[in-house]
């Protein structure tokens, strides 16, 4: 099994209780490519087997989210999981529809985002986390992110309840957003659910549950191979002799331009290699 399968990440575990779980049901070695908050829910593409290999190639796909965001209060970990620090009234005149879109709108493209304190960041080889729960001042810089479109899905007046949608970059962090969001509208906020449905190519409508796996047999389980990973790349095929020479970390003169590209020797699929400055080399060998 050597592959990626894509999990939909119920709401209360972490992205390593996942793997946990996924490496004792299929008993392959199993790497992600990213985490999900335990409070998150969705998209968390699972690398099985070499699978792990292609972690490099995955790590700066655009995300799509759908988000509710809570207003009038604020927490220490802008989230739902922390405490309240900040409460602040939400008049009426706030959260009418026209208002909304447009301070939406306004964060549209790149920015710089200033990232949450309760986050997994290292500052002078300290999460930031560390530096939260212990109370102590750091200083946060700014990361460029870029978003990409924000889509109002539905306003709750009574609830003090926004929920939109965001496609953005990688680094972008959604709890930051609704707290600019919320200092945009005149009070504060925090995020109060997120469900990541796409994570690059990968799908929520493609996604299983943990529940799901435990009931497919191995052999039925739909596994995104490398081959179609690298579907859109370029083929090179080789002679069995020069296949050999470079299993054996021989580079072989191409004429082919930069690039990754799908090996393969008499029609079967043998994996990835590179090409740099006209010399092919081995990377993932299946």
């Amino acid at each position: 099994m050597n592959g990626i399968i894509v999990i939909n990440k119920p709401k209360g575990c972490t992205s390593h209780d996942v793997v946990y779980q996924v490496k004792k049901i299929t008993n392959e070695k199993i790497g992600h490519t990213g985490t999900l908050d335990p409070m998150a829910t969705g998209v968390l593409p699972l690398l099985i087997g070499k699978g792990t290999l292609c972690s490099k190639y995955l790590i700066n796909h655009d995300k799509i989210y759908e988000v509710t965001l809570q207003l009038g209060k604020r927490t220490d970990t802008a989230d739902s999981e922390g405490n309240v620090v900040e409460e602040k009234k939400v008049e009426d005149g706030m959260l009418e529809e026209k208002n909304i879109k447009n301070i939406l709108k306004s964060f549209l493209g790149k920015q710089e985002q200033i990232p949450p304190i309760y986050s997994a960041i290292k500052v002078k080889g300290k999460k930031l986390y560390e530096y939260a729960r212990k109370g102590q001042e750091v200083e946060i810089k700014p990361r460029k992110i870029e978003i990409y479109e924000i889509k109002l899905l539905k306003i709750n007046k009574k609830e003090k309840q926004i929920e939109f949608k965001v496609t953005c970059s990688k680094g972008t962090y959604i709890r930051s957003l609704c707290e600019d969001i919320a200092k945009k509208i005149g009070t504060v906020g925090y995020m109060c659910k997120l469900n990541r449905t796409k994570v690059g190519e990968f799908s929520i409508k493609n996604a299983i549950t943990i529940e799901e796996l435990k009931n497919i047999e191995k052999e039925n389980l739909q596994i995104i191979t490398i081959e179609k990973l690298f579907e859109k790349n370029d083929s090179i095929n080789l002679e069995e002799q020069k296949l050999k020479l470079l299993l054996n970390g021989v580079k072989l003169k191409r004429k082919e331009k930069d690039g990754i590209y799908k090996i393969y020797s008499n029609q079967k699929f043998i994996g990835i290699g590179i090409i740099k400055d006209y010399f092919l080399k081995r990377d993932i060998i299946i």
